[in-house]
């Protein structure tokens, strides 16, 4: 089982020199990251969240910016950009692997499966920014369900779209992301 401290330990990690064997990404934003990724803020249900996700290129390095203004007034208190996925995961994957940095504020993913059938249904995992480039991974085991109605864990073979999400609190955002595995 995993514990919290594990959890945090696995998704803070910083992998250096192909110390762990990687998946190919399924996302770089390399080419018309438009065409397969959307913008959504809590102004759907009312809310007053402000933002936009661009995509944009430094150099060799193609990434998504999302960035905002959270607003928890009115109900609201997300922006987010998502993706379906057009095949889902192996099933022998074990979590998701993302190339950020940021801020320095606390992000997360969400995770859509085909059990995720309301729209505010999805399992949650955080990450934490800096101002530097790293890579983190989220085991499945660390994403938590949005309510008792979905299975207690993800089913990487059952998933169906992956978001990333400025969520919860009120605060500036902006979160940059150049890559997006299974592993």
């Amino acid at each position: 089982m995993w514990t919290k401290a594990l959890i945090l330990a696995a998704t803070q990690t910083l992998l250096l020199g192909g110390v762990m064997a990687t998946a190919e990404p399924f996302e770089t934003f390399e080419t018309a990251p438009e065409t397969r990724w959307s913008y959504v803020a809590d102004t759907v249900m009312g809310g007053v969240s402000t933002g936009n996700v661009q995509f944009i290129r430094e150099g060799q390095t193609t990434f998504a910016r999302l960035e905002g203004t959270v607003s928890t007034e009115n109900n609201g208190g997300f922006i987010q950009f998502r993706r379906a996925l057009p095949d889902a995961a192996d099933a022998d994957a074990q979590g998701l692997r993302l190339r950020v940095r940021g801020n320095g504020q606390t992000y997360f993913v969400h995770l859509r499966t085909t059990g995720t059938r309301l729209p505010w249904q999805y399992y949650q995992a955080r990450f934490e920014t800096s101002g530097e480039w790293r890579e983190i991974r989220i085991p499945f085991a660390a994403f938590e369900r949005s309510g008792r109605l979905l299975r207690k864990t993800v089913r990487s073979e059952a998933l169906t779209s992956v978001g990333i999400v400025a969520y919860g609190r009120d605060h500036s955002a902006q979160v940059d992301v150049s890559e997006i595995a299974f592993y």
